[in-house]
């Protein structure tokens, strides 16, 4: 169970009304706590003001004037007792009858009294309260309606920021977060965005050095390669002739693939897509494939089958047989029954130049790169995964056809 929202809009509007509630409900109780206070002192004064006018005319007449009564018989006890000596004191007295304000003094052995009733200031503290609720009611709307409006505009732009870093994430090197979420206002999300571009900006020229180093390293590795096959070809049949043909081909093979790779990381390469029944199409290229309900997809064939091909070397290098191939829907798996692959693979994905075994000859990394990379060019998405029997699976998932 959920106590507390996760979205910063709901959070930020949640933080604002329990303020604005604080606020109120203290702003109300510190108002009808001085209200109450001055009220019974202003009904004091009064009756104070009265009192002294009965004793004086008390001593004038010898009568109780102005409602006074002479030792009243349902004074309350704490004020007798507070008049005793010759004072004069006031008292709130609150009965299942009503509220009443008490004035009282003793002058010649008799206790001279006041009695007028509370009820009215009462009425006017409960008005008071239900007045404050109201106060208070509709400041807690107004703040929770601008909470809200305000943390709608924050998390708004924040997750503008989200999806724009996430595009030049993807490889959008045209887009600006700045611009995506706007220059107004100008607050922490706007230098939030241009932290973000201004590291997207270092990270793509980075990696531009590295594309122009690794691509120029392989172009200049060609025309030796070239001639490394072309004069291994022209050795006399042997041993050790055929270990260099051996050798300079994987050495080609590396050399063509590096330069693929540098292709692939500029991110300018675009699928030719064409309608593909994709059933068909494995199963010409694997003919033990497990069709089921294949879909006709638009996709691009070679690039697909360079996805298909690395699949299913890296599982015919790496695993163990059988390599089982399933396609069902839109959908390719192509499962081995060998180790599996490594921890750092399902979490970090494939890298280049980094193999389940640094010891092994025969791979370089670079299979389930161009694959992952090619599958990114058709849309499509690749899931690695280790079977719960054993095994390693990869999951190829083409996009719907428009």
């Amino acid at each position: 169970m959920k106590l507390f929202p996760r979205s910063l809009r709901w959070r930020l509007s949640a933080v604002i009304a329990l303020v604005s509630a604080v606020l109120a409900v203290a702003l109300s109780l510190l108002v009808r706590t001085e209200f109450s206070r001055v009220q019974l002192a202003d009904a004091r004064r009064v009756q104070d003001e009265r009192i002294q006018l009965v004793v004086r005319d008390y001593g004038l007449t010898g009568r109780a004037a102005l409602g006074g009564t002479l030792d009243a018989g349902d004074l309350p006890r704490e004020l007798l007792a507070a008049v005793r000596g010759g004072r004069r004191a006031t008292f709130l007295e609150r009965t299942a009858n009503g509220a009443w304000i008490w004035a009282a003094a003793e002058t010649d052995g008799h206790v001279l009294s006041l009695r007028s009733s509370y009820t009215d200031r009462d009425d006017a503290l409960r008005q008071l309260d239900n007045a404050l609720i109201l106060g208070s009611a509709g400041v807690l709307v107004l703040a929770s309606v601008l909470g809200v409006l305000l943390g709608a505009r924050l998390s708004r732009r924040l997750r503008r920021a989200a999806v724009a870093a996430r595009r030049v994430a993807d490889g959008d090197a045209t887009l600006s977060v700045r611009e995506e979420i706007g220059a107004r206002p100008r607050d922490e999300t706007t230098e939030l965005a241009q932290a973000v571009d201004a590291m997207a900006a270092t990270l793509r020229a980075r990696l531009a050095a590295e594309q122009r180093v690794t691509a120029d390293i392989a172009h200049e590795l060609r025309t030796p390669v070239t001639g490394l096959v072309t004069a291994a070809e022209l050795l006399p049949p042997s041993r050790p002739a055929e270990l260099v043909r051996d050798r300079v081909g994987v050495l080609r093979s590396l050399v063509e693939d590096i330069l693929e790779v540098a292709r692939l990381d500029t991110a300018t390469e675009q699928a030719e897509l064409v309608a593909v029944p994709l059933g068909e199409f494995v199963a010409r290229r694997v003919p033990s494939a497990l069709v089921s309900d294949a879909e006709t997809v638009r996709t691009d064939p070679r690039r697909l089958e360079r996805v298909l091909v690395n699949l299913m070397q890296n599982a015919e290098r790496h695993g163990a047989p059988p390599v089982v191939v399933t396609v069902e829907g839109r959908t390719i798996r192509v499962r081995d029954h060998g180790p599996g692959f490594p921890a750092d693979l399902l979490r970090e994905g494939p890298s280049r130049f980094r193999t389940a075994d640094p010891n092994r000859l025969d791979g370089h990394g670079l299979g389930l790169t161009i694959a992952v990379a090619q599958a990114r060019v058709l849309s499509a998405e690749l899931t690695f995964a280790n079977a719960a029997d054993g095994g390693a699976e990869v999951t190829v998932g083409l996009p719907s056809s428009p």
